[in-house]
């Protein structure tokens, strides 16, 4: 197991664990938290034994948004002409926070968001940035930034991306608290399950990935990234084209496509 600052590292298997780890903040998001969630995603993607990755909050929830509390001490701190408070550190910490949540967004492995309690303002675009989220019933969603003179700015990209922007302009704008059941109508979730089937939910979320081609699924976000939003022309077509024959040449391609002919498991599946 490694431990760093803001976030617990681990891996079960095949599955490398992201435990978010300030429960005696809600883990709200410090200054050291992008960086340690960039370096963990790195770390499992670095990592040819991991094939997905869980993100995860210690405690009583998942993450309360960012700490303001921090941010408070720091405009505390005494400003002289000399040494006036300097914008670029602010920008500094939300550079951090988009490459945070760029790494979660661009991984090569299939990433899984596992929620309870509530998901505040940076937390839903943890979550948006994840491939898969499952939470639970009483689980809470909200973009607060407004109420508090503030802009959900660095993660609007991911969420306009996953719930569109009608429902980013009503949400950004009213700051209304989302249940769980909006969560899921609204596609930030995958599923909700009761609070003892959490764990059982994730699993059986982790074994379907887990039997699959790990070259294949990096090969299908790839794709999906490419061709987003894209009219359906030649270049769509021939890209399409184009990624299903590489993969089909590829050392995993050949050995599904063996596997299947031969009535046996995929290596990827015996390892």
């Amino acid at each position: 197991m490694t431990e760093f600052t803001s976030l617990i590292y681990k891996t079960e298997g095949r599955v490398a664990h992201l435990i978010l780890n300030r429960p005696h903040r809600l883990n709200a998001i410090d200054s050291a938290m992008p960086r340690d969630i960039e370096a963990a995603v790195q770390k499992a993607n670095d990592d040819d034994g991991v094939h997905a990755i869980v993100l995860s909050g210690a405690g009583k929830g998942f993450c309360g948004g960012y700490d303001l509390v921090e941010f408070a001490e720091k405009e505390d701190e005494p400003h002289t002409q000399e040494m006036p408070w300097d914008p670029m550190i602010d920008y500094k910490f939300m550079k951090a926070n988009t490459d945070a949540f760029s790494s979660l967004w661009r991984s090569y492995k299939p990433t899984i968001a596992k929620i309870h309690g509530p998901a505040f303002g940076g937390a839903v675009g943890l979550i948006s940035c994840c491939d898969i989220a499952i939470a639970i019933p009483s689980s809470t969603f909200c973009f607060s930034e407004v109420k508090i003179g503030l802009i959900p700015a660095t993660i609007a990209p991911y969420i306009i991306q996953t719930i569109g922007v009608s429902h980013a302009q009503c949400y950004f704008l009213s700051a209304e608290t989302i249940d769980a059941q909006q969560a899921l109508n609204l596609g930030l979730l995958h599923k909700v399950v009761d609070r003892e089937e959490l764990d059982l939910a994730i699993e059986k979320t982790i074994q379907n990935l887990l039997a699959n081609s790990p070259k294949a699924m990096g090969a299908i976000k790839a794709l999906i990234k490419e061709i987003q939003y894209q009219p359906i022309n030649e270049d769509v077509q021939h890209a399409t084209c184009k990624r299903l024959a590489e993969i089909r040449m590829s050392d995993q391609g050949q050995e599904g496509l063996s596997a299947f002919l031969e009535k046996r498991h995929p290596s990827w599946q015996s390892n």
